[in-house]
């Protein structure tokens, strides 16, 4: 008899995100002409400062296990950064450095949650948010956000939400897939919610924190509302910021019970974090920060070339984001048509698929984000790619025949 799989991963499914990135390099390995522009990731060489911390590690010698939760001197940075940008205090027991942001989310859900529990996810939400819930045995409470006000929840959406059995309440800001920030007005209505209700806490993916692109002030919720500090775990990591994707460090801040749970969940999976990787980090936290400042700049232009580029699309439209490296247009004008070979658009995943075939253009449907019909296209990568990518785009939306369904419809 053949080794049978657990019911658990029934409930979940391959990264989509990962899964198109995987399936673009793939094509272009074998030939094909594909531009990807599927994966969260910036395309950016990981500062050469950060390089160089990595690489006197291990001629140090520093390739031996750490403490599970990360080194002191990491733990030291990560508390003056949460300090230095956030304004927030915390303790060495009340940080945790894990491998990747993701890995933090993961072991916050699998500590907290029991059968049944309710996670409230804003949608468009990142793909992983439901099936981490799922494989902690929670419920996930998908709450639609409109794009009439910028796909950001609302303190009434949320307060509609809550039942006694609500765990948390998964926030990102700046969004992915939509790049949409919320302002410290905005997170003080939704904090004021959740202040209301004890059994309450909130779970705040911060990973794009530094990828902010007006004048704006980036705000966390444990800063905008002190009081919910003891409710609040603010994720965060090197990823995206430090173009440290493979490096796999994240961290995160919250009430030291909860710490200690992760870390005692982290000390029975992967233990510690790599070594290396957390010298790395360290020097990304503690080292000079101005090279942001130029990458910030050419995300800012690309983005502003992008957004412009789809909205001379033929059928679809699309904000301009203010964080992140993402747009999230919608081609509802597209559903409806039919390709030159004869094929129905019926949804937006149908409309990546021909964008895949025909013009050879990798973008993650939206379905995948919780919320149609849109796609989410990435912008980091170089500008010419972009300008390629876009006019593709182009062609096959005026490739298109008939009329678009309407909402009525």
């Amino acid at each position: 008899m053949s080794i049978q799989i657990a019911d658990r991963l029934t409930k979940i499914k391959p990264s989509p995100t990962l899964s198109i990135a995987a399936k673009a390099k793939e094509m272009k390995a074998q030939g094909a002409d594909v531009i990807g522009l599927g994966a969260g990731e910036p395309d950016f060489d990981t500062p050469l400062f950060v390089k160089e911390a990595a690489k006197k590690a291990i001629d140090e010698g520093q390739t031996k296990y750490t403490p599970v939760g990360g080194t002191n001197e990491l733990k030291d940075a990560v508390i003056e950064k949460f300090k230095r940008d956030n304004g927030l205090t915390y303790t060495r027991d009340e940080v945790i450095v894990g491998t990747g942001g993701k890995q933090n989310l993961y072991n916050a859900l699998q500590a907290t949650v029991n059968p049944g529990d309710e996670v409230i996810i804003p949608a468009p939400y990142w793909v992983s948010y439901p099936d981490m819930t799922f494989l902690a045995e929670g419920v996930p409470v998908i709450i639609q956000c409109s794009e009439e006000n910028r796909f950001k929840l609302t303190a009434e959406q949320l307060e509609a939400a809550i039942t006694d059995k609500t765990k948390w309440l998964i926030l990102n800001s700046p969004s992915n897939p939509t790049g949409e920030v919320y302002t410290k007005e905005e997170i003080k209505s939704i904090t004021d919610v959740v202040l209301k209700h004890e059994h309450v806490s909130i779970l705040v993916d911060d990973m794009y924190e530094h990828l902010i692109y007006n004048d704006e002030k980036f705000w966390t919720p444990a800063q905008v509302q002190p009081k919910l500090k003891d409710r609040i775990l603010t994720t965060n990591g090197v990823s995206k910021a430090y173009s440290m994707t493979g490096w796999r460090i994240g961290f995160a801040g919250g009430p030291a019970h909860l710490i200690k749970a992760m870390t005692k969940l982290q000390g029975q999976s992967t233990s510690n974090p790599s070594s290396i990787s957390q010298a790395a980090a360290l020097k990304a936290l503690t080292g000079d920060q101005s090279f942001m400042k130029p990458w910030k700049e050419a995300f800012k232009t690309r983005r502003d070339m992008v957004v412009e580029m789809l909205n001379e699309c033929e059928g679809l439209s699309c904000l301009k984001p203010e964080g992140a490296f993402y747009v999230y247009p919608s081609c509802e004008g597209c559903i409806g048509k039919t390709t030159p070979e004869g094929k129905t658009i019926e949804t937006d995943e149908d409309f990546v698929t021909y964008l895949l075939e025909a013009e050879g253009v990798a973008a993650v449907h939206g379905a995948a984000f919780g919320l149609s019909p849109y796609f989410r296209i990435s912008y980091a990568t170089d500008e010419e790619s972009l300008k390629d990518a876009c006019g593709r785009i182009k062609r096959a939306c005026a490739a298109l025949n008939g009329e678009a369904k309407t909402k009525a419809a």
